[in-house]
């Protein structure tokens, strides 16, 4: 079964509020298996356009991550979010080849 994985680039505008959300964010994270593979290194954008800011998550499969992003632990966290940073968020299913 492909894995699941949310893609979120972002400009994050309030670095104390967004800290709020980093907490808020890690127990919906944790039950539904995801861990991050990226999470705001450094980066360069050899061809198109890109916010400051990239995360990469890993989830067990694409309903996982699915499910995580629509559970009410992961809403909660988005309220913490509101005003925090700008957001580009996709979940995309791996490729499984």
């Amino acid at each position: 079964m492909a894995k699941g994985y949310w893609i979120v680039n972002m400009t994050v505008e309030d670095a104390a509020a967004f800290g709020r959300y980093r907490e808020a964010n890690a127990a919906p994270l944790a039950e539904y298996g995801g861990r991050f593979l990226v999470r705001g290194g450094a980066q360069e954008v050899p061809e198109g356009e890109a916010r400051p800011r990239t995360s990469g998550v890993e989830f067990p499969s694409i309903a996982a991550a699915r499910d995580c992003y629509n559970s009410p632990g992961y809403r909660a966290a988005i309220a913490v979010r509101e005003g925090a940073a700008v957001m580009d968020f996709v979940i995309v299913e791996g490729y499984d080849g």
